[in-house]
């Protein structure tokens, strides 16, 4: 799924497909800006967007085997939830219609 489809897919729940790019765009450019800033982004069921800092190294090119420096750098990682992994997995059905990232509700103790 790409941007464009994306909005596509939100446009029926928030009443238009203006209203649908405003939050797309809104809700990335939020999350970019946090993992930018040093934040780490945890949406619950969903999972977290982390920065890492790699350092500098020393790798070897596989055609020559030459040495070959790496510059340090900044990376983002993604770790699934819980909820998304169980549901990519098959261990927790899909919902037909809902969100399919929400908890489900506690049952009562007896």
């Amino acid at each position: 799924m790409n941007k464009a489809q994306l909005i596509e897919a939100v446009a029926p729940r928030t009443g238009g497909k203006r209203q649908a790019t405003a939050a797309v765009e809104a809700v990335l450019d939020a999350m970019v800006r946090a993992v930018v800033a040093g934040e780490a982004v945890s949406i619950t069921g969903f999972g977290t967007l982390v920065p890492q800092a790699r350092p500098a190294r020393v790798s070897r090119n596989p055609q020559t085997g030459d040495e070959v420096k790496v510059a340090a750098t900044r990376v983002v990682k993604f770790r699934p939830g819980t909820r998304f992994k169980d549901l990519v997995a098959r261990r927790t059905p899909l919902p037909a219609s809902g969100n399919s990232i929400q908890k489900a509700p506690k049952t009562p103790r007896p």
